[in-house]
């Protein structure tokens, strides 16, 4: 949550507000249509008082009904109009808010396809989530509504003055005198009550997450006994919650009075000193009572500018996060010419594609990744014909996914050139590259929706009975038979409805589907029971026949048949060759394969006893 922990102070900064001028230009002409309507409105409330001036001193004072009917019909008119004004500027700062937020969402995620793995490596997902969803809400929210009653009340104040000053300048110096103090009042308490409402904001965040981690991680700390550990960590983010609460509610408590005395001594000085002008016959009693609701009436808008001024200087931070992710530039992007040729992700041109067989090549590879400070790779040369099945072993953390990674382009080499059927893969798109891979995740993620429409997304085209063949190539369609609907079973999402190992086999069955030049199978097996996984590894030596495979693999026995066997330690490449000749060296490789052959016996040997 380091994202919530962030707190904004600095002042009103055009240029932060110009990141979100493309995304209002669209809305140009609504906007100008709210700030018309919106003078109207000030115009309709000022003008309200001065009616009620004219029937005092007209009807009320002279003791006569003449003109009455007129005075109501304008009346009347006035009232009308200030209601269709309304009406249409609160319509249209809906439509501002819905239309921009989902302009802003719409870009942010369109902006996070382009990003390229790296990023995602390096960025939380809660923090993408908060402002793909968050911010994007906060920022038309206070562009559609605060920004408008900002200029409501900037309007209507100076409107108020003016009426009072062409009525009697020397009493609306009695109401204009006591509006620097109330506007000092109202800015010094709107900044620190939201500043302590942020910080409870941001606390009940922490409370979510606790009550999260409390219940999705109960077993966990039911077995290491942490209970009384994970109370105290609650207490003391409840208490900072509570104390937060407090000094908001405290300045809450003085603010409102004091804006009420300052209120009622504008309104006092007015009746003080305009009760003296009425019986001295200087001032008639009906332009008082339109001095008194004026002076009652500036202190909602000078509320409503200190309140909305402090908003929009502290949306700020929220218009920063939105415009520098819309703003991010991928790690890996396609030359221009190579675009103009291949198109991109969301408009390829897949009749310039040629046919990719196969044959990859690393010619005098050096990869440092973005955020290291040493070279994983130096220096390494590799000839990969087509059809060759390359197997990548090594401990958990030792780098196996290095390789990979440069292979499918996720990021590209610091130094020397990736060659794919003998040209240099930076000249062809990323998407050409991409739809010519099958990648099969140690984790499988499974989008909502029905098994069916899960294996369909390794080819979109394809029809129910490519799907089941598929299906049946890897066992997946013995998932499918054991669930209530078959095919037609929603998985839930992320696929939660089911268990780790059917997700490997609807993924692995996506993947065969889409009927790759290039496999790539992450520890693809290491979720599956064993009896599964040899039904997968016979399905895929028939799969991955005349197919460039690489084979991620942790448990040593599932890759003796494979052509190449890379064999990685810290980061680096230590020794390849095949399974017979890696033996015979007794090096690393030998001495991970025995280490492991002793683990499962073993763990055979209990089961067996069990």
């Amino acid at each position: 949550m380091g994202y919530e922990e962030e707190e904004y102070t600095a002042s009103f900064s055009l240029k932060i507000w110009k990141g979100l001028f493309p995304y209002l230009k669209p809305y140009r002409r609504m906007l100008l249509a709210i700030f018309l309507l919106n003078l109207g409105c000030a115009a309709m409330d000022i003008l309200l008082p001065q009616f009620q001036q004219y029937a005092i001193n007209h009807f009320i004072q002279s003791g006569t009904t003449g003109g009455l009917a007129l005075f109501a019909g304008v009346y009347g008119a006035v009232v009308v109009l200030q209601t269709l004004f309304v009406m249409g500027f609160t319509r249209r700062c809906i439509r501002v808010e819905m239309n921009l937020g989902r302009d802003l969402k719409r870009a942010c995620f369109v902006h996070l396809q382009t990003l390229s793995l790296s990023y995602y490596n390096t960025t939380p997902v809660g923090y993408i989530l908060s402002r793909v969803m968050n911010d994007t809400d906060r920022i038309a929210q206070i562009v559609a509504w605060n920004l408008c009653d900002m200029l409501w009340a900037a309007a209507y104040l100076v409107g108020v003055f003016a009426a009072m000053l062409a009525m009697n300048a020397r009493l609306a110096l009695a109401v204009i005198l006591v509006v620097p103090a109330l506007a000092l009042a109202t800015f010094y308490f709107q900044s620190r009550i939201l500043l302590w409402n942020r910080r409870v904001r941001r606390n009940n965040s922490r409370i979510t997450g606790a009550y999260n981690e409390g219940i999705t991680g109960a077993k966990t700390s039911k077995t290491l006994v942490t209970e009384d550990e994970n109370s105290r960590g609650f207490r003391k983010i409840s208490e900072e919650t509570r104390i937060a609460s407090v000094r908001a509610a405290r300045m809450n408590a003085l603010y409102i009075p004091l804006v009420l005395f300052l209120g009622s001594a504008a309104t006092a000085a007015v009746l003080v000193r305009g009760g003296g002008m009425v019986l001295r016959h200087t001032l008639l009693i009906g332009t008082l009572s339109a001095f008194a609701s004026y002076a009652v009436g500036i202190l909602e808008p000078v509320q409503e500018l200190a309140r909305s001024f402090s908003l929009v200087v502290a949306v700020q931070t929220n218009i920063e996060r939105v415009t520098g992710l819309l703003e991010k530039k991928p790690g890996v992007v396609d030359r221009p010419e190579v675009a103009e040729k291949y198109g991109d992700a969301f408009h390829p041109k897949r009749q310039n594609w040629e046919p990719l067989r196969g044959d990859i090549e690393f010619r005098d590879i050096s990869f440092r990744y973005p955020d290291g400070k040493e070279n994983v790779l130096e220096h390494f040369s590799l000839k990969i014909p087509a059809g060759t099945t390359v197997a990548i072993v090594g401990e958990t953390g030792a780098g196996k996914s290095t390789l990979v990674n440069l292979v499918c382009r996720f990021f590209e080499p610091t130094a020397g050139r990736i060659l794919i059927d003998g040209r240099d893969y930076r000249e062809r798109s990323q998407l050409w590259l991409h739809s010519n891979i099958g990648y099969v995740l140690q984790s499988p993620h499974l989008f909502s929706g029905t098994v069916r429409e899960n294996i369909r997304y390794g080819r979109l085209d394809a029809d129910d009975e490519e799907v089941e063949r598929a299906a049946a190539a890897v066992g997946a369609d013995r998932v499918a038979a054991r669930l209530e609907d078959g095919y037609d079973t929603c998985v839930g999402e992320g696929g939660d409805l089911l268990s780790t190992g059917e997700k490997q086999l609807i993924s692995f069955a996506r993947a065969v589907l889409a009927d790759p030049r290039i496999f790539i199978l992450d520890e693809a097996t290491s979720s599956i029971d064993t009896q599964t996984e040899q039904l997968i590894q016979a399905a895929t030596a028939r799969l991955l026949k005349g197919r460039t495979s690489f084979l991620i693999a942790h448990r040593l026995s599932t890759i003796r048949r494979a052509d190449l066997i890379l064999v990685v330690r810290d980061g680096r490449i230590v020794e390849r060759g095949t399974h017979a000749q890696l033996l015979r060296e007794r090096g690393y490789y030998r001495e991970l394969y025995l280490r492991q052959f002793e683990e499962e016996t073993a763990a055979g040997a209990l089961n067996a006893g069990t």
